[in-house]
């Protein structure tokens, strides 16, 4: 059976026939805005850095052969050692662009006070493994999201990624293949790719059995959509879910144990003039609607887009939706008024329902609302005391640090005196 929120939208009446001709000839005057199936400037600036391991390693053992050549061609005199010190620095040199930007700082930075205070216990064979996970996720986040938060995803895939030895595993083979995704506790979010999501979205949306679930319509998932249900992956393919605007991006929802693609969660409207953007509700299969990892999506995006600078995340959403409605009370979205004919639903009207989050919302009270649904009242405790405490600890060593500089700056002015 059909949900009669669904029944309602699809008997909502079409437009006027002279309506539907007066859009189709105005959309004529403005060239067709571009479209890609790859990776947006916004899915980049959002996904996780990481060294370009692979073709550092390939550049590595090219620069150790030629050194092993030359060795074989050179004798040995006063100069070799000079030169030896040379093609030391020169090799470092060709590595680190493989390297973005402050991640070898963060990574040693994160390394060190993982050391000093580490997340859980110590695996045996393996100690190193929670300073390295630690690390390599605080160091991911970049250098333009903010450092509190930096330290509480890194603490979040750390108990995850060296809870165990079979995890240890299992996210460092990840992490190699795959750096650039976002990782929960459940969930991990993958950026949208054709080959990779396409037949796995398809045939978890069309209707049919799949897997655990039973068949049902497919317009229970794609009735209040702009484009669906699709015939085949072709179509779904030319649907705005893979083709995707230059100020948008699309992440995959893939669970964490079974690795199985749970569903799609899209961002639209990118301004970055006025630090905004519109978050589009996880598009999931019935049974997944409203769950912790369609919650978990959500907070994810919330929590890197907040941390990267924006001021405002805005829902938009069908006024007959009511699942997304309750889900977006369960993210802590507050509704702020509703826009009559805001857009053309497959030849019908559709009112708007416009709900928002601020920085300071989320700052005061909403993450830790989320945070707390998703790990706990324990976990989100020992992070706030974390985050004290490292701030106290930062403080110092920038006191300390501006002092030494204070005091190295007076001794060399001292000398400079006794000089003169």
């Amino acid at each position: 059976t059909i949900p009669s929120a669904i029944e309602a939208r699809l008997n909502r009446p079409l437009l006027l026939e002279r309506l539907i001709e007066s859009q189709e000839r105005m959309i004529k005057n403005y060239p067709k805005e571009k479209v890609t199936e790859g990776l947006t400037n916004l899915t980049k600036m959002l996904l996780n850095i990481a060294p370009d391991v692979k073709k550092a390693t390939e550049v590595h053992a090219a620069l150790i052969d030629e050194d092993k050549h030359k060795h074989k061609n050179t004798k040995i005199d006063d100069k070799t050692d000079v030169d030896e010190s040379e093609q030391v620095k020169k090799r470092q040199e060709k590595l680190q662009k493989f390297i973005p930007d402050g991640y070898e700082a963060n990574y040693i930075k994160a390394y060190r006070k993982c050391q000093d205070k580490p997340g859980g216990p110590i695996l045996s064979g393996v100690p190193e493994s929670r300073f390295e996970a630690y690390a390599r996720a605080y160091a991911g986040c970049g250098i333009h999201t903010n450092v509190p938060y930096r330290r509480s995803y890194a603490r979040i895939y750390e108990s995850v990624a060296a809870g165990t030895h079979s995890n240890e595993k299992k996210y460092g083979e990840q992490w190699l293949e795959r750096p650039g995704d976002i990782v929960g506790r459940m969930i991990r979010l993958e950026p949208l790719d054709v080959d990779r999501h396409l037949e796995k979205f398809f045939i978890m949306t069309n209707g049919d059995v799949y897997k655990e679930n039973n068949a049902y319509e497919p317009v229970e998932i794609w009735g209040f959509e702009q484009d669906g249900p699709f015939k085949n992956p072709q179509e779904m393919r030319k649907s705005f879910v893979f083709q995707r605007k230059m100020n948008e991006a699309g992440f995959a929802i893939v669970e964490s144990l079974t690795n199985n693609m749970v569903g799609v969660i899209m961002l639209t409207n990118d301004n970055p003039s006025n630090l905004t953007i519109s978050l589009e509700l996880p598009i999931v299969k019935p049974s997944s609607e409203g769950t912790a990892e369609s919650i978990e999506a959500c907070f994810l995006l919330m929590d890197r887009l907040f941390a990267l600078g924006y001021r405002r995340i805005q829902l938009s959403i069908d006024s007959m939706d009511t699942k997304r409605k309750k889900l977006s009370g369960q993210l802590g979205f507050t509704q702020e008024g509703m826009i009559l004919k805001d857009m053309v639903v497959k030849e019908s009207n559709r009112d708007s329902i416009i709900y928002g989050m601020l920085n300071s919302d989320w700052d005061n009270g909403a993450r830790g609302v989320l945070f707390k649904k998703l790990h706990g009242g324990k976990t989100w405790r020992a992070d706030q005391e974390n985050t004290k405490k490292e701030d106290t600890l930062d403080e110092q060593e920038t006191f300390l640090a501006k002092q030494k500089e204070e005091e190295k700056g007076e001794r060399e002015d001292k000398d400079e005196e006794t000089k003169n």
